[in-house]
């Protein structure tokens, strides 16, 4: 303990990177303001108790630790020589930490939209990409990691690769408005989908969407679902719209919205 206070990057470069708020949001890729009101929020839930046999690493030091891996991806070793904490000790705060950030602020920052929220985000398609009924962009992400140890080829992907899986769906500018973080990189986007939360309320109807319209020009067409939009991988539903299969229809041609120029 006494040597973590005396040589640990927290209780030496850390605090002097207080005195410089440029080299502070560098470090950590959050600015002093921000730190410090992320440590409120979280610090009761990783707070330690203190007892007559141990002093425990603080609240801040184990935020600064999630943080300082979370902006470098630096392996736990690096950081445990840097911290001169324990690697097992590393291995422990991070997810620890992480979780409740993401429990802290999910509700705030990422809240299940409601109908309110379908709606406006289907207008903004409307204005900045011509696209009546469109409540978002769906595609899956693969995280490339290091295969457990046992898990066989579970997390083995079709680019040979091991990875875990993110699905996020986006809104007409881009912000992350659903994620889905953690299945396995052999399944495909559209198994992903199916076996998530999300995914499963869309199939069955819980996701409090808008009732359907007509399309501006086409309202002989009558009232129309609104969707979600998704490449080949994705399969085509009510609610899910993906491109016509064959080869008149290469992949990733059709609708897609990153071949359109950004919204002013």
């Amino acid at each position: 303990m006494e040597t973590r206070r005396q040589h640990g990057e927290y209780h030496r470069l850390v605090q002097e990177l207080r005195l410089d708020g440029e080299r502070f949001e560098r470090y950590f890729r959050l600015d002093r303001a921000q730190f410090d009101e992320l440590l409120t929020r979280v610090g009761p839930r990783i707070t330690r108790l203190e007892t007559n046999w141990r002093s425990p690493i603080s609240a801040a030091e184990r935020l600064a630790i999630c943080l300082r891996y979370l902006a470098t991806g630096d392996s736990y070793r690096s950081i445990a020589y840097s911290y001169h904490v324990g690697i097992t000790t590393v291995g422990y705060i991070i997810p620890e930490v992480a979780t409740a950030i993401w429990e802290c602020l999910v509700s705030e920052f990422m809240p299940v939209p409601k109908k309110e929220d379908w709606m406006t985000i289907a207008e903004e398609f409307r204005q900045h990409w011509n696209f009546p009924n469109c409540l978002g962009s769906i595609d899956g992400k693969h995280v490339v990691i290091q295969a457990p140890s046992k898990s066989g080829s579970l997390y083995l992907n079709y680019k040979g690769t091991y990875s875990i899986v993110l699905l996020a769906v986006v809104d007409a500018r881009y912000r992350f408005r659903v994620v889905d973080v953690g299945a396995y990189g052999r399944r495909s986007d559209g198994g992903t989908l199916a076996s998530s939360k999300f995914g499963k309320a869309l199939q069955n109807g819980r996701l409090d969407l808008p009732e359907d319209r007509l399309l501006p020009e086409a309202e002989h067409l009558g009232c129309q679902p609104h969707v979600f939009v998704a490449d080949e991988a994705f399969p085509l539903q009510r609610h899910l719209m993906r491109p016509f299969p064959g080869p008149t229809s290469p992949e990733g041609t059709g609708y897609s919205i990153t071949d359109s120029p950004a919204p002013g």
